[in-house]
């Protein structure tokens, strides 16, 4: 898909990108029956306490009702459209199953329409059909993966993202993620064959504050113009955190810090995820 660059009419859009939007049908509007109102929350949790901060505004926006179960086996669905999606980065595919019955699934890179697909154990390794790890063959790529048996994909969603089934011993399966971890996931937990569409997503530049306004983000103040009471990088004369490490409003470290506990799941990580250049 690729991306669509604006005249320096302003000095804003002249460095914006955005999708051009080649990839989706024309003229197909979403499916009434397959979306559901959205609530906002505003960055507020159900006590009303601020747990993530800078969200609020942005315009209205309805839920696309996606199966990410994938539990319809054996019965054959062709795909009709691609649609776009404002509550994730990846694009929808309307698939049309031969029983009439209509779904939004994750769109793969290399899905056309008119592709049919197929989720159960008589499916094959191809691109959009669902099978549990223990059908897939060794070094195929994937996306959508369970976690637990029947409960959806809950990994590998976004666009552009793929996992590789690495490995396959006994009762679970080895899969490098996207981060470069390599997990350890029961094989009868279902997985969709492919990679996710939409790759040049990671690409585009928003270009201007007002956008990012209309995407539900509220503006941002750096620690260092606060005052000492509401930032740790706050007060003096210094442009920089004070102490050589970046905090967060709270004084705890900003980088570096490792915020993964949970030593329930721990088990199931063979190798941590690949660390980030700074």
């Amino acid at each position: 898909m690729p991306l669509k660059k604006y005249k320096a009419i302003t000095p804003v859009r002249r460095f914006r990108q955005s999708a051009d939007y080649s990839d989706l049908t024309k003229g197909k509007k979403r499916e009434k029956a397959l979306t559901e109102t959205k609530q906002r929350s505003g960055g507020r949790n159900a006590v009303g306490h601020v747990t993530t901060r800078h969200r609020g505004g942005g315009e209205a926006r309805r839920y696309r009702i996606v199966d990410f179960k994938r539990n319809k086996d054996g019965i054959p669905a062709k795909v009709t459209a691609f649609e776009y999606d404002p509550n994730r980065s990846a694009r929808l595919a309307l698939v049309v199953y031969k029983d009439g019955e209509k779904r939004y699934i994750i769109a793969p890179a290399e899905l056309k329409i008119g592709d049919t697909i197929l989720s159960g154990p008589d499916a094959e390794a191809r691109v959009g059909n669902c099978m549990s790890l223990e059908n897939i063959p060794t070094g195929t790529q994937i996306h959508g993966i369970e976690l637990q048996p029947g409960r959806g994909a809950q990994i590998v969603r976004s666009a552009g993202g793929v996992a590789q089934l690495v490995a396959k011993e006994g009762e679970y399966a080895q899969i490098r993620l996207p981060s470069g971890q390599i997990r350890i996931v029961h094989v009868r937990c279902r997985a969709t064959v492919g990679q996710i569409g939409n790759l040049d997503h990671e690409n585009r530049k928003v270009g201007g504050a007002g956008h990012k306004r209309r995407m539900g983000w509220r503006p941002t103040v750096r620690g260092v113009v606060m005052s000492p009471r509401d930032h740790p990088h706050g007060g003096g004369e210094a442009k920089s955190p004070v102490g050589g490490m970046a905090q967060t409003p709270w004084g705890k470290p900003a980088m570096g810090l490792k915020t993964r506990k949970n030593p329930k799941t721990d088990r199931f990580v063979i190798k941590p995820a690949k660390k980030k250049r700074g």
